[in-house]
């Protein structure tokens, strides 16, 4: 009892069902067992006795993560049904953070919850018995009464579920500025480094680009996803032909926006057991590859200059080999992943003049291709 006064931070007449499940679940299962029956006695002793049903469930759940056979979802589901844990993951799919990833916004709401739902649980409103017995009814409106929680707003205007969500997004961008910005002062210190600095082939950049506008102005892909990633669609094209370019090729680095959007692509992307069309599929590999394996790839091909192949499947060993990121041990699965989401680069690289109709990198892609890369990490300002 003391341990779990003290692990709740409340006086044994106060205990919640929530409180004692917590304090359960912080020592071991076996040590919970055993303790459970003396624990149930002392609380009936303070005039806090609970349920029967909570009870049981305790030892129902301990006893199947003891014998190894709960699952995380298990637990969390029990815990759930104290009546006072916030659903971890709403039926609009809002998400918690975890407990140890939470933000102030995010451990204020978390906390604010948990006190709301105490006084549903005292006023009756929450039946956690029937949360116990995994009653449906009861737990659609226990679900429900959390969706509704969130999207009201406070005394204050703020809106928990939006304001939680808010501090998540900040924290995401912060942190993939900061690993934008080390990438891109490890691309210059690298390009600083190498014997000889490419020329801009002005000629070839010529060509390139003649035949670039001309895509561009195309229907379908691969102009339509050009212009996504130079945000083209948004913004008018450059008369420069280096400004059009770099812009380009940084796109394909940093996709600026998604492909112009008409009801029929909007139901066919929101097609959950569809198959992806061959644009989405190409801009959702670009998005997912990340900086440090731009890095390793744009590193490699600078080193090596122009005449080297830069086919997907070399850009993957490339990357797998590199010393300028740190990576582990890569397996098959590894390198097939990443060579299928360089496919769609090489590919794009091919209408760019970046790489030839072989895969071979160009003396234009061996000048450009650092320039484009520092374009898409540079800030805007820059």
């Amino acid at each position: 009892m003391d341990f779990v006064c003290s692990h709740a931070g409340r006086p044994a007449a106060a205990l919640t069902r929530r409180d004692v499940a917590r304090a359960l679940l912080a020592v071991a299962s076996g040590v919970a067992l055993v303790a459970l029956p003396d624990l149930r006695r002392a609380m009936a002793a303070t005039g806090n006795p609970l349920s029967p049903p909570f009870w049981e469930s305790a030892k129902a759940t301990l006893s199947s993560i003891e014998s190894g056979v709960a699952t995380v979802g298990d637990v969390q589901r029990w815990v759930e049904s104290t009546g006072s844990e916030p659903v971890l993951m709403t039926p609009s799919y809002f998400v918690w953070p975890e407990e140890d990833e939470r933000g102030p916004v995010a451990s204020e709401m978390f906390d604010r919850l948990v006190a709301y739902l105490e006084e549903r649980v005292l006023t009756g409103e929450i039946d956690p018995d029937a949360l116990a017995v995994r009653e449906p009814a009861a737990r659609q409106a226990y679900e429900e009464l959390q969706e509704r929680w969130l999207a009201t707003p406070l005394p204050d205007g703020r809106v928990p579920g939006f304001a939680v969500s808010d501090e998540q997004d900040e924290e995401l961008f912060a942190a993939w500025d900061e690993e934008e910005a080390f990438a891109l002062s490890e691309l210059r210190r690298i390009v600083g480094e190498l014997p000889k600095q490419p020329e801009r082939p002005a000629a070839e950049l010529e060509r390139a680009v003649t035949g670039l506008r001309e895509l561009l102005g195309l229907p379908g892909f691969p102009g339509n996803v050009l212009r996504a990633c130079a945000g083209f669609d948004d913004r008018p094209m450059p008369d420069d032909d280096e400004e059009l370019w770099l812009a380009v090729v940084a796109g394909v680095a940093g996709p600026i926006s998604d492909l112009s959007e008409d009801a029929d692509a909007l139901e066919e992307f929101a097609d959950l057991e569809g198959e992806l069309s061959h644009e989405d599929e190409t801009l959702a590999n670009l998005c997912a590859i990340q900086h440090a394996d731009w890095l390793a790839a744009v590193a490699a091909l600078a080193r090596l200059g122009p005449g080297v192949l830069a086919s997907p499947e070399r850009l993957a060993r490339l990357i797998a080999e590199s010393e300028d990121i740190d990576s582990d041990d890569q397996d098959a699965d590894d390198l097939d992943a990443t060579e299928g989401l360089f496919a769609s680069v090489v590919s794009l690289w091919g209408h760019l003049g970046v790489v030839d109709r072989d895969d071979v990198l160009t003396p234009l892609g061996w000048w450009g291709l650092p320039r484009a890369l520092e374009r898409a990490w540079s800030p805007a300002a820059d």
